[in-house]
């Protein structure tokens, strides 16, 4: 079945992110972000090639990427790869784990990526696109397949890029509205998801386009969509340190309350607490990206923040906010 034809529009969806929309903050992001929550989350990007060679230990914690909840539907994995017949693979897993849909990563600039030929590097060997397309479908079975991808490579190739897409029959196409080149360094320009959507318009009207890149928040959202008249919207860094962007609401935007601040501390020492105990094999200094995030705009901030940085494990972590909160 495919989902994203039953979502009422404009929806708002979790970017993949990695080393940041993990396991652990999906699982905050899906318990704070209610009642709305993400229309969709998506994992982090998995290797397909790992995820059918690597040894035991090496797939064990490929699989901890592809953990979820029941409270993260619909949850779609989102795969990499050069190579059609690892993709196949991969998207197979998938069903077998139960997913809502396969999304084939098509933006990511990590040269190691695309080393692999996969990632951003999709952009300049269509060919080979839709055959890993082609490939995600047959292995998917009847999930829907989608694609995240940007407006181009060197310079924006949205007119000649985009259509290759659409003629696959993909189910949603979510566009980081940069080039690969300019990676996050320019604005994102969201006239040209206007421009996507009259291509889509064209070529395949039932596949859905979703706008991505400087969504600022829900509302921030909302208005790129309705002048865009995007499907949707995907929101990636805006989701640091407020894994409740989802839910719209307002309740925790006064850090300066201290029954404010309290809750935001406590969600903190929650989300690292499931951190550690989904995810022991992933490094502690990954959650540091988060301190920054929750820790900021109130007084005494930075010494807690740098206090946090120190810290070597959740019990440590949870004793200084302990501490702090007591002072409040």
């Amino acid at each position: 079945m495919n989902f994203w034809q039953t979502l009422p529009k404009p929806f708002f969806v979790l970017a993949p992110l990695a080393d940041v929309t993990d396991a652990a903050f999906r699982r905050v992001i899906a318990k704070y972000s209610k009642p709305r929550g993400p229309a969709v989350m998506f994992t982090e990007f998995v290797s397909a090639d790992g995820l059918v060679l690597a040894p035991e230990e090496g797939k064990k914690k490929l699989l901890a990427d592809l953990m979820y909840t029941e409270a993260e539907r619909p949850i779609v994995a989102q795969f990499f790869t050069g190579r059609p017949e690892m993709m196949e693979k991969a998207a197979a897993r998938a069903v077998e784990l139960g997913f809502d849909g396969v999304d084939i990563n098509m933006g990511c600039p990590d040269k190691s990526i695309e080393k692999q030929k996969a990632g951003a590097a999709m952009i300049k060997n269509p060919p080979l696109a839709k055959e890993i397309i082609a490939a995600a479908k047959q292995g998917a079975g009847g999930l829907p397949v989608s694609v995240k991808t940007r407006l181009g490579y060197h310079k924006d190739e949205l007119e000649n890029w985009l259509p290759v897409l659409l003629e696959t029959d993909l189910a949603a196409i979510t566009i980081h509205v940069r080039t690969r080149k300019e990676m996050s360094l320019v604005p994102a320009r969201w006239e040209r998801v206007q421009r996507a959507v009259e291509i889509r318009n064209d070529i395949a009207p039932h596949t859905l386009i979703l706008g991505n890149g400087d969504v600022q928040d829900i509302a921030d959202a909302q208005t790129k969509v309705s002048e865009s008249g995007a499907d949707g919207a995907m929101l990636g860094r805006a989701v640091f340190g407020t894994p409740w962007l989802f839910s719209n609401s307002h309740e925790l935007e006064n850090r300066l309350d201290s029954a404010v601040l309290r809750k935001i501390l406590s969600i903190l020492v929650e989300h690292t607490q499931l951190f550690e105990e989904l995810l022991p094999h992933k490094s502690f200094a990954v959650m540091k990206k988060h301190y920054k995030a929750y820790v900021k705009d109130f007084d005494g901030a930075a010494e807690l923040r740098g206090r946090l940085m120190e810290a070597p494990d959740a019990e440590a972590i949870a004793k200084i906010v302990e501490k702090f909160c007591a002072n409040l």
